[in-house]
């Protein structure tokens, strides 16, 4: 069957039917490796675990409009659950695993949560004191099968048990649900101040997916790996319109295997964030260097071929060149990945136009967008099916959907993608949407060609040198970041004479280039503090400098050996610089570089 000639879908739960349509006896349309292993869900399977999920809840009492939270990493239990909850009118509400206790305990008590569904038993040692702090203790059920505690084994037995007695209430409860009726809260991870709950309707989710997934050319003979979290709005969005499509999704084991589970699974591609993507360019980058004689220079000849690939250069040289390259060097990247050609959605912030090239021209293809948690999440995208990928840009704004820049640059967008609010603050609502319906969305950006929308810079990440000028600290870290030598960098200088970086190197190129310089240190902190390595890093910053106006030039930069990361909360879950803590954290190195200004 043609899916393109379905009618839409308008609730999440939608989805089950659609399924049940488009591929009914598909095996595998959620999968996801344990301990190296495969396990495959098929269509029923899935079908019959979301309503006996959905049977249980009814059965034991819980409500439409009732809060659940679900903590845990990628697996398809999650979505037995997320479509379980929406069946009985429960609101989903996913958060992530790796939050600090502070975080965790707040939203427990801010979302009203009734019922906490816990991935493993790990993560159940570390929440369960945390939900006895509660103010309304909630119910804590474990996905895995655990003989000490309730868990989602016994949830599918509860549910099989009461089907007779409660399908007709979760059928009824279907027929009442409205396509504006709230689906899930999400809680924005943010990287500065308290989290905040984002409330999204069914159609919001609903009408963002489909806007995308009329974008996409793969199909139900197609899979994908997920490895974002589920609990963030981009990767559940790409999630439903796998679903919608009857593509099948597979669950990495975690972001330490992507490769071998893209091989594994033979994937068609992925959503990633840049950071990933840099991470893979890196280590194709280190594979040329360790070959020799002919076969270094044909790498690197591809190499720099790709680096500046045309992917609209149709002249019959050039894609001679292209083939070659391609048989010489790319197709050995794909097929070390599974041997597939990839469509890869890329978001969550700018990606360095190289690797964007480099991959289009492996056949990894890379579709910028945009968006963000309170507009469900897409605004604007490249797309695939209508062949345009106009790199530097996000794209066209989304169909169905208004767009404009205010006078300062501003983006503002209204439409059927626009959140129901932020829970329980209703004046953060009316500071994000203003009284005409349009979300003011922080970020600054313009026009490419009239039609493509490029993002320059965060709103409030702005700032005023002493002077009165402007700087825009995104635009010139993403520079900064497209050096070998920098793995990430923060711009600083509000209210000082000049802009300064703090910058934290990637240390594998530095060990390579110290040994190929006879750079000698006994460990990494001394080998950043060595002059020739500063004066390196001071020439990477000078080939930025002379891209940029006077105002914006970094005077003065300062080199650290730390991991920025999640871990030690200096980057967001979607791996976005959490300023806040970063300058905090090197508050004294700061003061040192203005001390004298």
């Amino acid at each position: 069957m043609n899916s393109t000639n379905l009618k839409p879908v308008t609730r999440t739960f939608d989805i089950l039917d659609r399924l049940q349509e488009i591929v009914p006896n598909k095996e595998d349309i959620l999968a996801r490796k344990i301990n190296g292993n495969t396990l495959r869900f098929s269509v029923k399977e899935y079908r019959q675990h979301a309503y006996e999920i959905a049977y249980a809840l009814v059965e034991m009492g819980y409500e439409a409009g009732d809060k659940a939270i679900t903590i845990t990493p990628n697996r398809p239990e999650w979505n037995f659950i997320d479509m379980g909850l929406n069946l009985a009118g429960m609101v989903h509400v996913p958060i992530y695993p790796t939050l600090n206790q502070t975080d965790f305990l707040y939203i427990f008590n801010h979302s009203d949560a009734r019922i906490i569904f816990i991935g493993s038993k790990a993560l159940y040692n570390k929440i369960q004191p945390l939900v006895s702090q509660m103010d309304t203790p909630a119910k804590i059920v474990l996905m895995d099968e655990d003989a000490e505690v309730e868990n989602l084994h016994h949830f599918y037995q509860v549910g099989a048990a009461a089907k007779e007695e409660t399908k007709a209430r979760i059928e009824e409860i279907k027929a009442n649900t409205q396509p504006n009726d709230m689906a899930t809260i999400i809680y924005t991870s943010g990287t500065t101040g308290i989290p905040k709950g984002v409330m999204l309707s069914h159609w919001n989710l609903m009408f963002n997916m489909m806007g995308h997934a009329a974008k996409q050319v793969k199909n139900a003979s197609h899979r994908m790996l997920s490895f974002l979290p589920l609990c963030h709005i981009y990767e559940r969005s790409m999630n439903y319109e796998y679903q919608y499509l009857g593509i099948s999704t597979y669950y990495a084991e975690g972001l330490g295997t992507i490769a071998r589970d893209l091989a594994d699974f033979h994937a068609d591609g992925f959503c990633s964030v840049p950071r990933v993507l840099e991470m893979m360019y890196s280590k194709l980058e280190a594979a040329g260097k360790d070959l020799t004689g002919i076969k270094r220079k044909i790498y690197d000849w591809a190499w720099k071929f790709g680096n500046e690939f045309d992917n609209y250069n149709h002249s019959w040289f050039y894609q001679f060149q292209h083939r070659w390259a391609d048989r010489l060097v790319y197709r050995k990247w794909r097929e070390k990945l599974g041997g597939h050609e990839m469509l890869v959605v890329s978001g969550g912030s700018s990606i360095q136009a190289k690797i964007v090239r480099l991959f289009n021209a492996a056949k990894l293809y890379i579709f910028e967008g945009y968006g963000m948690t309170e507009t469900s999440p897409v605004i604007a995208v490249n797309s695939p099916v209508q062949g345009f990928n106009v790199i530097g840009t996000v794209g066209k704004p989304m169909e169905g959907t208004e767009f404009k820049f205010a006078d300062d640059g501003e983006i503002l967008t209204r439409g059927p993608h626009i959140m129901l609010g932020y829970y329980k603050d209703p004046e953060a609502t009316r500071q994000t949407i203003d009284e005409d319906g349009w979300l003011h969305t922080g970020d600054i950006g313009r026009w490419v060609d009239g039609e493509y929308v490029q993002i320059t810079d965060r709103k409030k990440e702005i700032f005023k040198l002493s002077s009165g000028k402007y700087i825009a600290p995104q635009m010139i870290e993403n520079k900064l970041r497209e050096s070998a030598f920098i793995e990430n960098c923060i711009v600083i200088g509000e209210n000082h004479k000049f802009a300064s970086a703090i910058i934290t190197p990637d240390m594998s190129r530095l060990h390579f280039w110290a040994a190929k310089h006879k750079v000698s240190y006994k460990d990494n902190d001394e080998l950043v503090k060595n002059p020739k390595v500063l004066a390196k890093i001071h020439r990477e910053v000078e080939s930025v400098n002379s891209l940029l106006a006077p105002h914006e030039a970094i005077k003065r930069e300062k080199v650290v050996y730390e991991e920025w990361s999640t871990a030690n909360n200096m980057l967001s879950q979607t791996l976005k610089l959490k300023r806040a803590n970063i300058i905090k954290a090197h508050q004294e190195l700061i003061d040192e570089i203005y001390a004298n200004e």
